[in-house]
């Protein structure tokens, strides 16, 4: 009897559990699915990576181009779905794909063991190698990768030339950057000696800035190391069989060498005017997000500044509780984390694009904030005002509404008003997650014109404007306050 209830339960089990493994592989096989049921392939890049991703200036608007471009649109064709490209740090795309922002990441990505255990990736779509930038003052004293030797040494954060520098170039000081841009900059104004890229992009750059020379890097590496892949999903097998359908046909109709001469096209046409006035466009979409970043943010901060200034200063602690600890928490962290947190840690449970991402962001750190310097002014107010409320028959609601906010906000506009100013500078972080603000656009210009210094000066102007018509506004606000 026991023998035939064991036998019962194991066939039960084994049912059980093929039929959970049936469905998981069903769940595992719908990503090809779900894609044309949307009618919409979401791919991230990052556009600062000229050959392969940047954006053009054409017909006063930008427009992504690129070897990788074109193998987005070439998969999207093939599977007869719009393309929508998402625009972010390269730190991000990746990310980006083990969250569900997007279907696929394409940037330049070589697919490492390490990488391959967070996303699974396409055939191998174009074979690049490695090479390092240099300034060509230095041409004479730096040869080739031996020379290097006590150098410092620049690379990507995240990028297979950080890897393969922290690997081989032990005698190097490198140094890493989050943008090529960056880096290239370092090397024109000598604060890094080298900067380890791909060969298509140094040839980019030298073939576009006469300031710079290529040098050969001798890294010892099989095939699969100087590849570019596309990264999706873990698990995303239906779709990796389509990609991989459409990386066979670049393939066999010889498209690559199409696709890098169209970007060589378009890196013409970039430089060809690299004036800033050229690009105002750019830096006139950057403000306008910038601007409404921080209005939405500076409105949404003083609502929610207020109601935790209350909930502290309240003696019911259930409700004072949460509000010391969401304010310790947030000036414990760092900005970038919480705008990371917020566009790809709750986007696993609801989809929040970028820029309500970032807003939403902002907010909450700016809250954190004024919750502390209202709290300070609503504690500056002498008690006897309380009091005398109290005794013309106010209620607590009203004497605060009436009497002890009003005051309050007096004493606190001069830091209330720095608060707004920060919030300002401050929501520049949000480009790391393709929020288009000015820093995101200060970052296309100087990855499309190959100017460093200009756009940062730019952009310095457009935010020294802003910040100081903000604070002769709020003088001439405190200075009314304190007549009235």
């Amino acid at each position: 009897m026991q023998k035939k209830w064991l036998k019962w339960f194991l066939v039960m089990v084994t049912v059980l559990l093929g039929s959970i493994l049936a469905k998981a592989t069903v769940h595992a096989d719908d990503s090809l699915q779900k894609v044309k049921e949307q009618g919409v392939l979401k791919v991230a890049v990052a556009p600062d990576y000229p050959p392969f991703a940047f954006q053009v200036n054409e017909h006063g608007k930008s427009k992504d181009v690129g070897m990788d471009i074109e193998v987005a649109k070439q998969i999207a064709k093939d599977l007869h779905v719009k393309l929508q490209l998402k625009n972010m740090d390269f730190n991000s795309v990746l990310v980006a794909v083990q969250t569900g922002k997007v279907d696929l990441a394409l940037g330049g990505i070589n697919p490492t063991p390490a990488r391959e255990q967070n996303a699974d990736f396409s055939k191998i779509y174009y074979y690049g190698g490695q090479s390092f930038l240099i300034n060509k003052t230095d041409a004479n004293r730096l040869k080739n990768q031996k020379s290097l030797k006590g150098e410092k040494v620049g690379t990507q954060t995240g990028s297979m030339q950080q890897t393969l520098a922290k690997k081989h170039l032990t005698d190097s000081k490198l140094v890493s950057m989050d943008k090529t841009t960056d880096l290239v900059l370092a090397i024109k104004t000598h604060k890094v000696n080298a900067v380890g890229v791909e060969k298509p992009v140094a040839q980019a750059y030298v073939e576009n800035d006469p300031d710079l020379k290529m040098i050969p890097a001798d890294y010892k590496l099989d095939k699969k190391e100087t590849g570019f892949a596309i990264a999706m999903p873990k698990g995303a097998t239906t779709l990796q069989t389509a990609v991989n359908q459409s990386m066979d046909k670049i393939a066999e109709q010889h498209l690559m060498p199409q696709y890098l001469k169209t970007a060589a096209k378009y890196m013409k046409v970039n430089t060809a005017n690299t004036s800033m006035w050229h690009y105002w466009k750019y830096f006139f979409d950057g403000l306008k997000y910038t601007l409404l970043i921080s209005v939405c943010a500076v409105a949404g901060g003083i609502i929610l500044g207020v109601l935790l200034a209350l909930m502290r200063l309240s003696n019911v602690k259930w409700l004072s509780w949460p509000a010391i600890s969401y304010v310790e928490v947030v000036r414990g962290t760092p900005m970038m984390v919480q705008v990371l947190l917020v566009y790809f840690g709750l986007g696993i449970l609801v989809n929040i694009p970028a820029l309500p991402a970032g807003i939403i962001a902002v907010t909450l750190n700016s809250a954190a904030y004024v919750s502390e310097i209202i709290r300070g002014g609503i504690n500056s107010v002498a008690k006897g005002q309380k009091e005398a409320a109290k005794s013309l028959g106010l209620s607590k609601h009203d004497a605060l509404r009436f009497i002890v906010l009003p005051q309050a906000f007096k004493n606190i506009w001069p830091a209330l008003g720095n608060e707004f100013i920060s919030v300002i500078k401050e929501s520049s972080i949000v480009s790391i997650i393709g929020v288009t603000d000015l820093v995101y656009e200060l970052n296309v210009v100087r990855a499309d014109t190959y100017r460093g210094v200009a756009p940062i000066v730019v952009v310095m102007a457009i935010y020294f404007i802003i910040t100081f018509t903000l604070t002769r506004l709020l003088n001439y606000w405190e200075g009314k306050m304190k007549h009235d």
